[in-house]
């Protein structure tokens, strides 16, 4: 069992990794909608200039700014630990 959810959860990796929805951007998105009533205020941003994708967490510096657009592959992660498994890095400021 254990074998078949890691083939599961590299295969979404490798999707994602080429610019698909992986199992954990449903996941996530679900949740942020309020699928399991957590709230989720983490924003997943996906950079103009370079594609890149970057997250930001409450306090940072460009948090306030920064809004999600989910037609352009933008969403919301309920941990860290969370954006960093779909591939995401935390934002510098």
């Amino acid at each position: 069992m254990l074998f078949k959810a890691r083939g599961l959860f590299i295969g979404a990796l490798a999707f994602g990794a080429a610019g698909g929805w992986t199992a954990s951007d449903l996941l996530a998105s679900w949740s942020a909608s309020g699928g399991s009533g957590q709230s989720c205020k983490i924003k997943g941003n996906v950079s103009i200039a370079t594609g890149e994708r970057i997250f930001h967490v409450p306090g940072q510096r460009r948090y306030a700014e920064t809004k999600i657009s989910p037609k352009y592959g933008e969403r919301w992660f309920c941990s860290e630990f969370e954006a960093w498994g779909a591939g995401w890095r935390k934002s510098k400021s």
